[in-house]
């Protein structure tokens, strides 16, 4: 768990505490609240972080997950967006981490990575694959910030207290991804 997330949480509180007032039910309420209010932008930043739907919902679903058994020690409700969008966030760059030492490893043992699926390959257009591969070619610092401003709309305080860094890095940071971004798709055939 990171700054962010623990931000959201305040420490001690747990379900057993007398002071919380919330049964399981309804806590299960606002969550699945939330998921149907949240869940699919959710879902679709951890897509294009990570270039796979089942892996992107295997990410969402850990971070609402995390966010039920931990809800009890949020300081207050309204910080549960804040939390599951880290949590989804912290989770992807979790997964990109080990889908990089994965790659070393076959890299290293010469073996091929695993070719795109066939219904991966039929859901996206040639120019959406572009895109999305030029997205991925970028750091992931920026990265991130295209996702949480462009797919997910985010003002730049959310995508800086998501991402952990300052709004001014969050411009920056948002500035050269897209500068990036475009020298990449000009330089495709």
């Amino acid at each position: 768990m990171d700054h962010a997330e623990t931000g959201a949480l305040r420490g001690g509180r747990n379900a057993d505490d007398p002071g919380v007032g919330m049964n399981q039910l309804a806590v299960a309420d606002q969550v699945t609240t939330l998921y149907r209010m949240h869940g699919m932008d959710l879902l679709r930043i951890a897509a294009v972080m990570l270039g796979s739907r089942p892996a992107a919902e295997d990410a969402v679903q850990d971070a609402f997950c995390g966010l039920y058994r931990r809800w009890h020690q949020l300081a207050n409700p309204d910080n549960a967006l804040p939390y599951v969008r880290s949590a989804v966030i912290n989770r992807c760059r979790s997964e990109l981490r080990r889908q990089a030492r994965l790659q070393r490893r076959a890299d290293q043992s010469h073996r091929p990575p695993d070719p795109e699926s066939p219904e991966q390959a039929a859901i996206l257009g040639e120019e959406h694959r572009n895109v999305l591969a030029a997205l991925q070619r970028l750091p992931d610092r920026q990265r991130e910030s295209l996702i949480l401003r462009y797919f997910l709309d985010l003002p730049e305080p959310e995508i800086a207290t998501a991402m952990g860094i300052s709004q001014g890095t969050v411009k920056s940071t948002t500035s050269r991804a897209l500068a990036a971004l475009a020298r990449q798709l000009k330089e495709r055939p």
